[in-house]
């Protein structure tokens, strides 16, 4: 009877060791994965003519801090909006970014060229001529704003005979907000809140087992999964700059190169969304 049971134990912890699947770690740096949204964001057609477009700030509005055992002092959202928004803008094509974020550097940098044109010490590199910043004609504001946690849970699980198995996840949720603002008259053109799902997930199995009067037999397997963060954002951000793309083509805003690629698969996706505009 000990055999059998300590059989049994080993091959349903053996069947889920196999299932766990353990993924394996590259010691290489790789390019930060992308959710299903960005499919859209690089496979919308060209524009009419690209728009010079400034982002200034891209902050963390949620007030949210992770839990603990966590330090107080970590937020429970990357810090790197700007940066996120910015990367969006640029995979899109619709759009060319002017630096501002790193404005005063940039200042700085300008300044000891024409310090050196003035001695006659300016690289050759740099010539003669040190033209005028590039303004914008659109200003991408908004932040992230809100993270809500615990949105969905549940689990299930069973035991039988001191062997047992049991699951649980549970759904967090990011939100940000987009905003294309006319640069001339400061007016809001479009405004677009987009939202990501984070999936966090664990299962266990485990045998606690008297497998004599004195011999017991206790043994843990389990794994968790959860989805960063920084991907979810990403992909909140992926899917709200398409939704403004998508948004000033249906207002005249900006149109794609050809008259015919409002047709595009990706471009009568969105527009058959909801889209609030202001």
């Amino acid at each position: 009877m000990k055999a059998v049971l300590l059989g049994i134990a080993l091959l349903t912890l053996s069947g889920c060791s196999m299932s766990l699947g353990t993924p394996k770690i590259s010691s290489e740096p790789s390019l930060m994965a992308r959710g299903s949204t960005y499919k859209d964001l690089v496979s919308l057609p060209i524009p009419k003519g690209k728009i010079f477009v400034s982002v200034y700030d891209f902050r963390d509005q949620t007030g949210q801090y992770k839990p603990q055992p966590n330090s107080n002092f970590s937020t429970a959202v990357p810090q790197g909006g700007a940066a996120l928004l910015t990367t969006a803008l640029l995979d899109s094509r619709w759009f060319i970014p002017l630096e501002r974020e790193g404005l005063q550097n940039l200042l700085t940098e300008r300044k000891i060229i024409r310090a050196a044109q003035k001695k006659d010490e300016a690289p050759t590199n740099h010539g003669d001529y040190l033209p005028s910043l590039t303004s914008a004609n659109i200003m991408m504001e908004g932040g992230i704003v809100a993270y809500d946690t615990n949105v969905k849970t549940g689990g299930a699980g069973a035991r039988y005979l001191g062997i047992g198995a049991s699951g649980k996840y549970r759904t967090d949720q990011v939100t940000v907000n987009v905003r294309a603002v006319d640069v001339r008259s400061g007016k809001i053109l479009l405004s677009v809140t987009t939202s990501k799902t984070i999936l966090s997930k664990e299962l266990q199995t485990g045998v606690f087992k008297f497998v004599d009067y004195k011999d017991l037999l206790e043994a843990e397997l389990g794994y968790s999964t959860n989805e960063p963060v920084n991907l979810a954002v990403m992909s909140a951000i992926d899917a709200a700059v398409v939704h403004v793309i998508v948004g000033g083509i249906k207002t005249g805003l900006w149109q794609p190169a050809r008259s015919e690629d409002i047709n595009h698969p990706t471009i009568q996706a969105y527009l058959s969304k909801s889209f609030p505009i202001m």
